[in-house]
């Protein structure tokens, strides 16, 4: 079996939570023995093939983007090639260039779609783009939800019921560093504790503002670790309300991360847009034993942090009850500790890369026996 995975870009050039799990989803199926590649775009395209462990990446250079939709002229021509060595097309939605490299090259190789998200940021370019997005949509044989809630909020995934799985993004630990103690240390002498953990891009639907509001005159420090378009405007808010317990880290290394989760009391989570899908960042807190602090938002995140058993879970854009939550677990060290074991459990049970993978391949020989079946047979079905 050869699978071509199709997203608008890959890692070396860009490194977000769609690109881990492309290649968890990669790395998994060459350990099966089967074929992988990935096709995106790079802002220099050279070398335009890498050899990767996980799969060959194949990429056309970027041309333009609109609303971050990265654009390729010769990537409409180079898609072509790939999609004919492919069994299965595996894309990862939403990325309209695909759409339309689909149906420039009418393809008809069986495909799946990795719905991650429904557009929400963009709404006007949105009333453009849906009738291109329907006709894919009608025209692929699977569409993949990362979540049961996601699946039954979307008002876009409520039309497919009949070819919709849900599929949860899993995480390998192995793949993932475990700090030693000069490096856990190194965090324990630098960070006051108990201390709160953010991970994450500073991005508008991380809800960040909120959780500043939340934790004004609290008694224990909240650290933030990522940077991103909103960097400025929070360290405004921070010093206009003289916030001293908030602690900017900026971008950290994945170990240090992985420090950082370790050591803190529980990741803090508010996101309050349905831009945030999933939450890559709560399968990490899960991984590592540690409760979560998340918001009500009718996505995955509900699905991977569970209220009162893994965690806690607010409304979102509620600074008081976000307030309260934090108050909770800063009081309650043994009311932790029962949370992450069951975080830990739960994602032992449902978001390891293993169960990840496994699904993944069961739907791929699935549709192409189907696809293999004569228009006859499949018409009486």
């Amino acid at each position: 079996m050869r699978v071509l995975h199709v997203y608008k870009t890959y890692h070396p050039d860009s490194i977000g939570g769609l690109e881990n799990t492309i290649f968890e989803i990669c790395h998994g199926l060459r350990q099966q023995h089967i074929d992988t590649r990935i096709f995106c775009l790079s802002p220099s395209a050279n070398p335009r093939v890498l050899h990767l462990p996980e799969a060959d990446v194949y990429r056309a250079p970027l041309s333009f983007e609109v609303a971050s939709c990265g654009f390729s002229a010769r990537g409409l021509f180079a898609f072509k090639a790939q999609a004919r060595w492919a069994d299965i097309i595996h894309y990862h939605f939403p990325w309209p260039f695909a759409d339309v490299m689909h149906f420039f090259n009418r393809v008809d190789t069986p495909n799946v779609v990795a719905y991650q998200s429904d557009i929400v940021k963009q709404a006007k370019l949105y009333k453009l783009y849906s009738p291109l997005m329907t006709r894919f949509l009608n025209q692929t044989d699977a569409i993949i939800a990362s979540s049961p809630h996601y699946a039954r909020t979307s008002d876009v995934l409520a039309k497919y019921r009949d070819k919709l799985h849900v599929i949860p993004i899993g995480l390998n630990k192995q793949n993932y560093p475990t700090p030693d103690t000069n490096c856990l240390d190194k965090w324990a002498t630098k960070l006051p504790t108990p201390f709160f953990l953010f991970v994450g891009v500073l991005r508008y639907y991380k809800g960040l503002p909120i959780l500043l509001e939340a934790i004004n005159n609290a008694p224990y420090p909240v650290v933030i670790a990522g940077n991103g378009p909103l960097e400025a405007q929070l360290k405004r808010q921070a010093k206009q309300t003289q916030l001293d317990n908030a602690i900017f880290l900026g971008t950290v290394s994945e170990i240090d991360k992985f420090a950082l989760l370790q050591l803190c009391r529980a990741l803090v989570f508010p996101s309050n847009v349905r831009t945030e899908a999933y939450g890559i960042t709560l399968v990490e807190a899960a991984m590592s034993g540690k409760p979560m602090i998340s918001t009500n938002l009718g996505t995955g995140t509900d699905f991977i942090n569970q209220d009162n058993k893994t965690g806690l879970v607010v409304p979102a854009n509620d600074p008081h009850a976000l307030r309260k939550a934090l108050d909770t677990l800063y009081a309650d060290a043994a009311l932790c500790e029962k949370m992450g074991k069951a975080a830990y459990a739960r994602y032992q049970q449902y978001f390891t890369a293993d169960k990840m993978v496994g699904a993944h391949l069961k739907l791929y020989e699935h549709i192409l026996t189907a696809s293999r079946q004569p228009a006859e047979s499949k018409s009486t079905q």
